[in-house]
């Protein structure tokens, strides 16, 4: 059994799924309180299931962008688990995370979500054939340059607020309806396992979150 922890925003979640197919899931908010409230939820979660951590198979990660504290305790978790357990540890973007449920579709892919000083953190993928491709890798920018260096056609999706869905309204950009936020943990479950079936897992040793850039001191926006 694997496990998928998400801790990049306000809104932690955590997943327990068997080859990728999610058994169990919780989201909660949980704004800077990932220290007191993740191993707890863990553990509860695996006793909903009636298994164990020795049980466990893998761990997958979401490895920001996002909040430093919450990205720091969740990969810090993450890592814990995988080298205590000797299971393999799997970390996968945000923001690719936030494309997944809309791959397939003929066009760019646009997550973007709130980066904090008026920047929103956003990334492009593209699907071709079956692949994704990383066509902009991920970056901290004003609304305004994201727009401009994104070519139409261009689907934006991830964690958008009433004024970012604004934003894009008034430049005639086309948002998906949907918040994936509260679905993170299954897509990461769903793309963690395809990775580790890949072969493409990460040393627990120096496995580090994403960060666009250094934090600021005080709270951040996610």
């Amino acid at each position: 059994m694997e496990l998928s922890i998400d801790t990049a925003g306000d809104r932690a979640g955590i997943a327990l799924s068997r080859e990728g197919r999610v058994v169990a899931e919780r989201s909660w908010h949980s704004g800077r309180r990932h220290t007191s409230e993740l191993m707890p939820a863990i553990d509860d979660l695996l006793r909903q299931c009636g298994t164990a951590k020795d049980d466990l198979t893998a761990v997958f990660v979401n490895i920001g962008p996002g909040s430093y504290f919450g990205l720091r305790v969740g990969v810090s978790t993450a890592k814990g688990l995988a080298y205590g357990l000797e299971i393999p540890l799997v970390g996968v973007g945000r923001l690719e995370l936030d494309a997944y449920p809309y791959l397939g579709y003929p066009a760019r892919l646009v997550p973007v979500h709130r980066a904090g000083r008026g920047e929103v953190a956003w990334a492009v993928y593209l699907t071709a054939a079956g692949v994704t491709v990383e066509q902009l890798s991920p970056r901290a920018t004003s609304p305004e340059t994201m727009l401009a260096m994104v070519e139409e056609p261009a689907l934006f999706c991830g964690e958008l607020d009433a004024e970012l869905r604004a934003t894009l309204e008034v430049a005639g950009r086309w948002a998906a309806p949907h918040v994936n936020a509260e679905r993170r943990p299954s897509c990461l479950a769903e793309l963690g396992w395809r990775r580790l079936r890949e072969g493409r897992t990460h040393d627990p040793k120096t496995l580090a979150p994403l960060y666009l850039r250094e934090p600021a001191i005080g709270p951040q926006s996610t």
